[in-house]
């Protein structure tokens, strides 16, 4: 790394190194002859006068080259010197997320990113702590995307990787960086964030992005007939059917048209389960989803807004559930699979008691709640979703379902027992959220139907994907960081360094005129 010296105001150090012409004239000055004295013998007198003064002068010489020397240091210092070295060199990097390493779409971008390789950038996983790639796991991950036989199935990542990306723009400041993805909607969650234009994102199509259906769940209608309810997923929308067969004998397979073969197996307490060779088992439900809404006046608009939602989001059920909504309390004795309570009163201590047994309670913010400006961070959907209140509660027990943009939580469940408490932070009504009103909210209380609440299906099935210009573009960018400080060379101040030699050469002088003085008086007093 070169390093260079840089005189910043080199027309004031011209000026000053004039004053070298001062400690000249001073020598010569003191070079006049001395007066002529005619006494003792001249011969022996004119010999050791020239001795003396061959002495004198090298002295002198010696002091006007330390005294030139210390004028043209002095000089030096007020030209404001500078060492100016190089930035270091920053390598470009290279992010590739761990599910596309493991997929064969990495051939699409095999050459790309070799050719960044050669031109120095360096290979990372955008995963956490951005680990390093070796040439070596480098070529072991390429010739997995070339060998279709050892191919794993394709699972998208579940990290986020806006966060993700953030983080390593980051770590790695200054450096250009370069990422590989996939566009799954469910690797991206929150807000999208403003990345600096050092980042250039190319996402990659998913591999075998042909439609295949999937189990989602299955339902008894009678003792020989069960109903299917299938999955199909592309990169534009997922959508469900449903398909009638009959029902097997305990341990028999079940074959579907575009499903893998499906076991059926019986287990203790009348329970039965569809279990493909790969994958989650599928249980066997027998009874519809029974769901009430109870709701005071003052969350009358709450409930037509969920009402209008859960309609729409049974049209993914097997069997389309039971639906109440009423202003009157459910009595106790009523058999609930989700109570929905819309008010501010206290719940009952008999459903209290229920949520042990099996019975999922929903509970929404007390009024008046705090005023906000935040979004729900849900999976990158299209219509964006607005939260206009929430209630007081800094943190509540349980797992958050659904977010905002600024962490906090919005819809949080507290397993108990065989059930669970559901507690949502704001409200459907209009004067909270945009929640009631957004043709997102059937696809967001979906997966909250399902047998399993806290598993919305394998995330391998979705293949829904967002477009480039969602995932990333050049509008709203930080500013570019080719003009900041971090870029420029590294500077360093000299002049105390050149004030330290002035002072130093400064001391040597002193020392060399007071050995001349002590010199010449040794002489005198002989």
């Amino acid at each position: 790394m070169m390093s260079a010296l840089i005189l910043q105001h080199p027309s004031v150090g011209l000026l000053a190194l004039l004053g070298v012409l001062l400690p000249v004239a001073i020598h010569l000055w003191n070079r006049r002859p001395g007066q002529l004295v005619q006494v003792g013998s001249l011969r022996w007198l004119s010999v050791a006068a020239n001795r003396r003064m061959r002495s004198l002068k090298l002295e002198q010489l010696l002091l006007l080259l330390l005294r030139a020397a210390i004028v043209a240091v002095l000089a030096l210092a007020l030209t404001d010197p500078i060492r100016q070295t190089p930035p270091p060199p920053r390598h470009g990097q290279v992010l590739v997320s761990p599910d596309l390493l493991n997929s064969a779409s990495l051939t699409a971008v095999r050459t790309t990113i070799d050719s960044l390789r050669k031109q120095g950038y360096e290979l990372r996983q955008l995963a956490p702590s951005l680990p390093m790639l070796s040439a070596t796991q480098w070529r072991h991950f390429d010739s997995l995307a070339t060998t279709v036989n050892t191919l794993r199935s394709f699972e998208p990542s579940s990290d986020n990787l806006w966060a993700r990306v953030q983080q390593a723009a980051d770590s790695l400041p200054e450096r250009p960086l370069r990422v590989f993805t996939f566009a799954s909607q469910h690797s991206f969650q929150g807000t999208r964030p403003a990345l600096p234009a050092a980042v250039r994102w190319q996402t990659v199509p998913q591999p075998n992005s042909d439609a295949q259906p999937w189990l989602q769940a299955a339902y008894k209608l009678s003792a020989d007939s069960l109903r299917l309810l299938l999955g199909t997923s592309n990169e534009a929308a997922t959508t469900f059917r449903t398909v009638a067969v009959r029902v097997p004998a305990a341990g028999e397979e079940l074959r579907v048209a575009g499903l893998p073969t499906l076991r059926y197996e019986a287990r203790s307490g009348g329970q039965a389960v569809l279990r493909p060779v790969s994958g989650r088992a599928v249980p066997v439900q027998t009874a519809a989803l029974r769901i009430a809404i109870y709701h005071d006046a003052a969350h009358a608009q709450d409930a037509k807004y969920l009402r209008a939602a859960l309609r729409a989001a049974s049209l993914g059920l097997p069997a389309a559930p039971a639906l109440t909504v009423s202003t009157t309390a459910p009595t106790s004795g009523q058999q609930l699979d989700w109570l929905f309570w819309l008010s501010e009163a206290p719940v009952p201590a008999a459903w209290q008691k229920s949520v042990a047994a099996g019975l999922q309670l929903w509970q929404e913010a007390s009024a008046p709640g705090i005023a906000t400006e935040a979004m729900l961070a849900q999976q990158a959907s299209l219509q964006p979703i607005r939260l206009l209140r929430r209630d007081t509660l800094t943190a509540s027990a349980g797992t958050a379902l659904w977010s905002d943009g600024l962490g906090q939580s919005v819809l949080t469940r507290a397993a108990e027992g065989k059930g669970a408490r559901y507690h949502l932070h704001t409200r459907f009504h209009p004067a909270w959220s945009e929640l009631g009103s957004n043709a997102e909210l059937p696809a967001l209380l979906l997966p909250l139907l399902q047998p399993d609440p806290l598993q919305a299906g394998p995330i391998t099935n979705d293949r829904r994907t967002l477009a480039p210009t969602q995932v990333f573009t050049t509008q709203h960018l930080a500013p570019s960081p080719t003009h900041s400080t971090a870029n420029r060379p590294r500077q360093s101040d000299l002049r105390p360094w050149v004030i330290l030699l002035a002072a130093l050469l400064f001391g040597l002088e002193r020392l060399l005129v007071r050995r001349r003085a002590a010199a010449l008086a040794t002489t005198s007093s002989e």
